[in-house]
């Protein structure tokens, strides 16, 4: 294992040190955590804020996203383990302005749990919480860690149109109802041509030979749904599309965003590549996306491999707020 680091068990505190170092004018360190907060907290008066966060390795995810039109705080874990409830309750309570904390979830049980019980306490203070469990991943379900689906890189598109609607003043029910309209119309797959190394552990999650790739690897290396020899990117491009079209039905009649996402280590190169794929792909179908971004934005540490993310846009709204203007790190 070769990691730029210094001793493993500080890599997220030390992570977190730099990255508010780096970025003073955006984030601010909750003292005794490991959790960050818009440094505006300011501008934040009067709206709703957003939280979200779980097991650090996913950079930018979700600090990366912290800032005006985005998220109010993220919670950085330890490497792939939930936040704890003390360190989520901080940020939420440094998030309200009074106008309640609306909290983003991804579908793993030990955050759903320990975000369950922050609400609770936040709740106790008085604080008006929601919440939505995101879980974008069609790979497979009840997966390790997982009741249900898992939450990818998908969680990354809520951000940005909860981040829009909060920011336009809208407040916390109509912002829980903007995230259970858009929740079922996104929808994730993934593909490893490698797996990730935790620093602590010092070896990779799991094993694919030279010429070996596996389909639907969850960002925490969790098994996928099948392993076969490794692909040129037009039937990586079509296996994964053609499962997304089963699970959202494509029509050409409809509006879609595409994320297409790096998982760590693979080349911005590889990633436009496949990016023309899938254009070209949705393109035969007559389907011209009407926004889309490349790059890495829900990583799973130095992972090889990509994952694509469609969402049907129901509501004509949901791109105005993918295309509404954001100041944060990583978007």
């Amino acid at each position: 294992m070769k990691k730029i680091m210094n001793d493993p068990s500080n890599v997220v505190s030390e992570m977190v040190a730099g990255l508010v170092s780096a970025y003073p004018t955006y984030l601010t360190q909750l003292p005794e955590t490991t959790a960050v907060v818009r440094a505006d907290r300011a501008s934040m008066q009067g709206k709703v804020g957003l939280v979200s966060g779980g097991g650090s390795g996913h950079e930018p995810a979700h600090a990366g996203f912290v800032g005006d039109g985005m998220l109010s705080a993220a919670v950085c874990g330890q490497v792939f383990t939930s936040p704890t409830p003390d360190q989520i309750y901080e940020a939420i309570k440094a998030s309200d302005t009074g106008a309640g904390v609306f909290l983003i979830i991804k579908n793993y049980s030990g955050d759903v749990m320990n975000f369950e019980m922050a609400k609770d306490m936040a709740e106790l203070d008085d604080i008006k919480v929601s919440s939505i469990v995101v879980d974008d991943d069609i790979a497979v379900e009840n997966s390790l860690y997982t009741q249900g689906k898992r939450g990818v890189a998908g969680t990354v598109l809520m951000h940005k149109i909860l981040g829009a609607a909060a920011d336009q003043g809208a407040n916390l029910a109509e912002i829980e109802a903007l995230a259970k309209e858009v929740m079922p119309h996104l929808k994730t797959l993934g593909v490893a041509l490698s797996a990730a190394t935790v620093p602590e552990v010092g070896k990779p999650g799991f094993e694919l030979a030279d010429d070996e790739i596996e389909y639907g690897v969850g960002i925490h290396s969790e098994p996928g749904y099948r392993r076969e020899k490794l692909q040129p990117s037009k039937e990586l491009v079509a296996e994964m599309l053609t499962k997304l079209d089963e699970a959202l039905q494509f029509d050409a009649t409809k509006k879609y965003a595409v994320l297409i996402n790096g998982m760590g280590a693979t080349p911005l190169m590889e990633q436009y590549i496949f990016s023309n794929d899938v254009f070209n792909w949705l393109k035969a179908k007559d389907i011209t996306p009407v926004f889309s971004k490349v790059g890495n934005y829900m990583t799973s540490l130095e992972m090889a491999g990509i994952s694509l993310t469609v969402l049907e846009l129901a509501d004509e709204k949901w791109l105005e707020y993918l295309n509404y203007q954001v100041d944060t790190i990583a978007w």
